[in-house]
C-alpha cells in the first residue's frame, strides 16, 4: 500500500474525485512482476553470500539496506512527478537491494521445520489470492465503504509500526517478543496488508494519473512484499512454538 507520501493527503486528493487514472493499474501491473521478480533475484544472490561468504554477508547487509532507502525515497519522489525513464532504473535497483535484505527472513523460513521451500510457496500464493480478491473487491467499493476501509488500513498500518519498533527497541535490550505475541503480531500483518490489497484498487486511481504508473506499482509492489513478510514471519512464529 502507498507509503510514499503523505497518506493522508493522498486521501483528501482523492475524495470526491472522479477516476484520474483509470488504466494505472494495468499500466503499473508489469513493473510490479518486474519488481517482484528482482526482489527474489536479490535474495537469491543474498542466500549465496551468506553460505559461502558469511564474513561478507553482514556489511554487505548494512550497504543494502541503507542504500535501499535512500533509493526508495528518491525513487518514490522521482515516480510520482511520472520522470518514468529516470524512476525506472532507481525503482529497479531497489527491488533488487529489496530482496537481499530479505535474505535473514528467508534462510529463518528455510531453516524452519515444516516452512521451507513449501512455506515460501504457501506466502507467495497468499499474495496471488491478496491480488485477484483485492481486485474483485477493490475495484467495486462505493465511494463511502472505500475510503472507510482506507482510514482503516491507515491507522491499523501506524498501529503495526509502532508495534514493530517497539519490539525492535526491546530487542537491543535483550527482551524478546514472545512467541504467542510474534504470532499475533504477524497475524494482524497478514490481516493488514491483505486489507491493503482492496485498497490499492480503490485508492490507486483516484490518486494517481496515468503517466504515474511506477508510483502506483512502487505502492503495490510494498503492499504484497510485505504481505509475503508477514505470512512467511507467521509460519515460521507457528512453527518455532517450544
Amino acid at each position: 500500500m502507498a507509503t510514499t507520501s503523505n497518506f493522508r493527503k493522498a486521501m483528501q486528493d482523492a475524495r470526491g474525485n472522479a477516476l484520474v487514472g483509470p488504466n494505472v493499474i494495468a499500466n503499473a501491473l508489469p513493473y510490479v512482476g518486474g519488481g517482484l521478480v528482482l526482489t527474489a533475484i536479490g535474495t537469491y544472490a543474498g542466500l549465496n553470500v551468506f553460505a559461502n561468504q558469511p564474513e561478507l554477508f553482514m556489511p554487505t547487509f548494512i550497504g543494502a539496506f541503507v542504500v535501499e532507502l535512500i533509493l526508495f525515497f528518491v525513487g518514490s519522489s522521482v515516480a510520482q512527478k511520472a520522470k518514468n525513464s529516470v524512476a525506472l532504473p532507481l525503482l529497479a535497483t531497489y527491488s533488487l537491494l529489496s530482496g537481499y535484505t530479505l535474505t535473514g527472513l528467508v534462510a529463518v523460513a528455510l531453516d524452519t521445520p515444516n516452512v521451507g521451500l513449501p512455506g515460501m510457496g504457501v506466502a507467495a500464493l497468499g499474495c496471488g489470492i491478496a491480488f485477484v480478491v483485492g481486485k474483485k473487491i477493490g475495484s467495486n467499493l462505493s465511494e463511502e465503504d472505500g475510503f472507510a476501509l482506507t482510514r482503516t488500513f491507515q491507522m491499523g498500518l501506524i498501529g503495526l509500526l509502532a508495534v514493530l519498533v517497539i519490539s525492535l527497541v526491546l530487542s537491543f535490550f535483550g527482551i524478546y517478543t514472545p512467541t504467542f505475541l510474534d504470532v499475533a503480531i504477524s497475524g494482524f500483518g497478514v490481516v493488514l496488508f491483505a486489507g491493503g490489497a482492496v485498497v490499492d484498487f480503490f485508492i490507486l486511481p483516484r490518486t494517481y494519473d496515468d503517466r504515474q504508473y511506477l508510483a502506483a506499482a512502487l505502492s503495490m509492489y510494498l503492499t504484497y512484499i510485505n504481505l509475503f513478510v508477514f505470512i512467511l514471519r507467521l509460519l515460521i512464529a507457528i512453527n518455532s512454538r517450544d
